[in-house]
């Protein structure tokens, strides 16, 4: 099943009172590389949520957003460093014994002391919200991979279009090469008759070598075989049910080096336009094919 890199999937859930927002999203990349973005009091369960993806998704660059809403998924409690506390106290006894100061050491004045509260976050519960978030993913992760099927679907459809193009430039290429012999040995017997003066016959010896000097110089016949056995090829994993982008990659970087080789031999106005007609077709099919896992 050939499926696209680009994707996108979301769920959201309710964990008390606090609701939580889980975003996937994929793009196309040589290798699988996930990015989290999640509250720091979340990354605990970071791997775990990300080992999920890599069960599933074997290429793409995917994003992963969790956000929350409501009320912190923790309950909060305040401390207090007895410890500092107790210094700054002494401290400040000190500083009104030396000045002689009669004000008495409030609350608003403890409040406003550095480093003394802190507010920390009771991590109770944990495993529901491990449980409710590894559901929540999956289920990201399933609409994710039903878009990257449904793109992947438009893709192989758009890619068997381009080898039915890409097959029928190659015969008419194919039929042309002996027409262009042909035409090649007409023009060198009107060349030598015309510096001759003397009628040439088409099996005469000094035509014969130049144009087989020609037909082995252009001679394409291994560059075609190549390319039929490629797009063959191409066209039987596109049917593998497994990740198939880099092996799709590949044959069509074959097919490009064939096709230049092809054109570097051409030697007809005809059969140039129509290489540069491959050309075309096999550099939309790269595109494409960067596009799959």
């Amino acid at each position: 099943m050939v499926k696209s890199m680009t994707g996108y999937g979301k769920k959201s859930i309710e964990v008390a009172e606090t609701r939580l927002h889980v975003e996937i999203r994929s793009v196309n990349h040589r290798f699988l590389d996930i990015s989290a973005k999640m509250p720091r009091n979340l990354m605990f369960i970071e791997e775990k949520l990300k080992r999920k993806i890599r069960e599933v998704l074997s290429r793409g660059r995917i994003d992963l957003f969790i956000t929350v809403e409501g009320q912190s998924i923790f309950e909060k409690k305040v401390d207090v460093d007895w410890r500092i506390l107790d210094q700054y106290v002494e401290k400040l006894k000190q500083i009104k014994a030396h000045y002689d100061l009669t004000e008495h050491i409030s609350i608003d004045m403890v409040t406003k002391l550095e480093n003394v509260f802190s507010v920390q976050e009771i991590e109770e519960n944990t495993n529901e919200l491990q449980e409710a978030l590894t559901s929540s993913i999956e289920e990201a992760l399933n609409r994710l991979i039903v878009m990257r099927t449904a793109e992947g679907e438009r893709l192989k459809s758009d890619l068997h279009q381009r080898i039915t193009k890409v097959s029928s430039l190659l015969e008419k290429l194919e039929a042309r090469r002996p027409y262009v012999v042909e035409e090649y040995k007409e023009r060198i017997r009107a060349r030598i008759e015309e510096y001759t003066k003397e009628e040439i016959q088409p099996d005469d010896t000094r035509i014969l070598q130049e144009v087989g000097l020609l037909a082995e110089k252009g001679d394409v016949t291994e560059e075609f075989t190549r390319m039929h056995s490629h797009l063959s090829q191409f066209s039987k994993i596109l049917t593998l049910e497994e990740p198939i982008g880099r092996r799709l990659d590949f044959i069509v970087q074959e097919m490009h080096r064939e096709v230049n080789t092809i054109g570097s031999k051409s030697n007809d106005a005809k059969l140039t336009e129509w290489v540069v007609d491959l050309k075309n077709e096999i550099e939309k099919m790269k595109e494409q094919v960067q596009n799959i896992e």
